[in-house]
């Protein structure tokens, strides 16, 4: 008797119980979400309040199972094919396939990476690789294509020793990688 009479003299008096207290909370702020694609290619969606985020895997919803990207390597070409030696210009050969490529390739989205032999500069590379890549996704938007990553690694992912001619031949590419929905 004697809590419910304190109770009742807090509230007639203006004073916030705990129980009223908690009623009471207003939130306010921003929440900030979006999807991740770990490097597997497996889908998760995250939110961000400011005080706590999480994360969870997005599953579809008819098996149950983790939604993830099939992603590999759809096409490798030699920069030769594409472009002039020292340049970041394509060839009409060059412009045509890739046309043609990106016309079939069935992707719903590219990442293009550029690489050069190690004949030049560190940043000499770079840049040139860099060009290179982004005058391949050029092509790819022309086309109708989501590119969703250009890099330019120049020298520093090579797939063959620079030791001869042929084999910096094979380092100098354009790398297209295909994101692709998983079969059922």
């Amino acid at each position: 008797m004697a809590a419910a009479t304190v109770l009742g003299l807090a509230a007639a008096a203006g004073v916030a119980t705990t129980a009223s207290a908690q009623s009471q909370v207003t939130v306010t702020g921003k929440i900030n979400w979006g999807l991740w694609v770990d490097p597997d290619g497996c889908m998760h969606w995250w939110a961000d309040g400011g005080v706590e985020g999480y994360m969870v895997s997005r599953r579809d919803p008819k098996t149950g199972r983790h939604m993830c990207l099939e992603k590999n390597t759809c096409a490798v070409q030699n920069t030769d094919v594409l472009f002039a030696t020292d340049s970041y210009r394509l060839t009409a050969q060059g412009r045509e396939w890739l046309r043609k490529f990106f016309s079939s390739a069935g992707a719903f989205a590219y990442a293009v990476y550029g690489h050069t032999d190690s004949r030049a500069s560190d940043e000499y590379n770079i840049r040139l690789s860099q060009n290179r890549a982004k005058a391949v996704a050029g092509v790819a938007r022309q086309s109708g294509a989501v590119v969703d990553r250009v890099v330019g690694f120049g020298e520093r992912r090579p797939i063959a020793p620079n030791n001869s001619a042929a084999n910096m031949q094979k380092n100098r590419r354009v790398e297209i990688v295909c994101y692709r929905y998983p079969s059922p």
